[in-house]
């Protein structure tokens, strides 16, 4: 069940009965009907004053204390609560927030101190029956009668109750009363004594009034030099404040002048900005050179290694070339004796060597025509190419000495060159070392 925001004031100690007349409930039925909302109808009695924290709830019959309230609603003062205290008041407790069971209930009033001030009969919350029509046409306004006359009978006791204890506050009253009497009279005589002292001290007052008085026309003699004083320095004064003005011109031409500084500080700072830009891309510049340069090292690096490769070859090359014409030389003198022994040979046959048929190279070109793959021509080709024109101009003239001819060539070639037997390329015979390691790489 919801309840209201603000929690009404309650007490959890045990209460009596003897303030429940103070606040009468009425026209209290005995049962409601669910669904529907309720009507409280209460009125004060002379003894009592309302609160606006005071507050009308409904508890279950049995309750102990104030705080096992099932709901409740603030009670709404009267506009003049002096002429309207006595009329008839109402509460209205909406439906939603009533219980849903058949227990008994009844209203409580609860002032703003937690206690309480009036409470109603007993009553239900059920639907109505025939029986309950019934009783009630015959024999409820009896009941009602009972009930009321049961409750002023409670109320006159709790009255009898009140003018005893009122009676008793009297009597302490009095005695209060006398007691302030006594201390009314004591401090009666310490008046006295305090005035006594007070017209003495009133003496004392005059004579030192006097002495004030002398003392301020001194002071007014002093207050007079002061005066001349104060002129003096309110002319310092003035002349402190024009230098001030002075000061303060001063100071604005200071501000204006580091607003410049500032403005020209901010524009240093941009142009340093830009510079340090520029920097970071002339960095990444000289990064991106170095790369390069260090590719161009690499390259040339490379290209070093390939020209002292070129020139170690060229050197090879240029050995191989004197070798083959120190063995060209060779040839050509050897072939000088063997045509001078194809002479001798021919001429002890009777046979004139000139009369032979024969044609020899018109030139040294056709004869030993360069390779033109090769830099430096083929080095085995005038060798080669003089031999066998060597042989060939042997065997023309001379038809029994072929064999004997190409089986010599064939010795020589063999013991100056070593071909490869993959790629048929042609080693010297010095380079036996060079050979093996080249067809040894064939077979990787």
């Amino acid at each position: 069940m919801e309840k209201a925001v603000e929690e009404p004031p309650s007490s959890t100690v045990l209460l009596d009965h003897c303030h429940f007349s103070q606040v009468i409930f009425n026209s209290v039925e005995k049962f409601y009907v669910p669904g529907g909302d309720v009507t409280c109808y209460y009125t004060f009695t002379q003894h009592f004053t309302p609160h606006r924290k005071d507050w009308i709830g409904i508890f279950r019959v049995g309750w102990k204390t104030t705080r096992e309230y099932y709901t409740f609603m603030w009670v709404a003062l009267p506009s003049d609560i002096s002429k309207e205290l006595t009329k008839q008041q109402e509460v209205q407790f909406k439906a939603y927030y009533l219980p849903k069971d058949d227990e008994y209930y009844q209203f409580c009033y609860v002032d703003h101190d937690g206690v309480v001030r009036g409470a109603s009969i007993p009553f239900q919350f059920r639907p109505e029956t025939e029986e309950d029509i019934l009783v009630v046409t015959t024999k409820g306004k009896v009941e009602e009668i009972e009930e009321q006359n049961k409750e002023l009978c409670k109320e006159n006791q709790e009255l009898k109750d009140s003018l005893a204890s009122l009676q008793k506050q009297n009597s302490d009253m009095q005695a209060e009363l006398e007691r302030k009497q006594e201390e009314l009279e004591t401090l009666q005589s310490i008046s006295k004594k305090l005035e006594q002292k007070v017209n003495e001290q009133k003496a004392c007052w005059e004579t030192e009034l006097l002495q004030l008085k002398e003392h301020n026309q001194k002071m007014s003699s002093e207050n007079e030099k002061m005066g001349s004083r104060v002129d003096q320095l309110q002319a310092q004064l003035s002349t402190q404040e024009k230098e001030m003005e002075k000061l303060v011109q001063g100071d604005q031409a200071k501000t204006e002048e580091l607003e410049t500084l500032k403005k020209e500080n901010g524009q240093l700072l941009l142009s340093l900005t830009q510079q340090r830009e520029h920097q970071k891309k002339l960095e990444q510049t000289v990064e991106d050179m170095k790369k390069k340069e260090t590719t161009a090292a690499k390259k040339q690096q490379e290209l070093m290694d390939e020209n002292m490769d070129l020139s170690r070859k060229v050197s090879e090359n240029k050995i191989i070339c004197d070798v083959l014409q120190r063995e060209k030389e060779r040839l050509e003198k050897e072939n000088d004796l063997i045509k001078r022994e194809n002479s001798r040979l021919l001429n002890y046959m009777g046979l004139d060597f000139d009369s032979l048929p024969y044609q020899g190279p018109t030139s040294d070109q056709e004869g030993a025509r360069p390779n033109p793959g090769l830099v430096y021509g083929n080095p085995y080709s005038g060798i080669q190419e003089s031999s066998a024109s060597s042989m060939k101009h042997f065997a023309c003239k001379s038809g029994f000495a072929d064999g004997i001819c190409d089986h010599t060539l064939e010795q020589q070639m063999q013991t100056l060159l070593l071909n490869c037997p993959i790629c048929q390329k042609a080693f010297l015979a010095s380079e036996k070392q060079i050979f093996e390691d080249h067809v040894f790489c064939h077979s990787l």
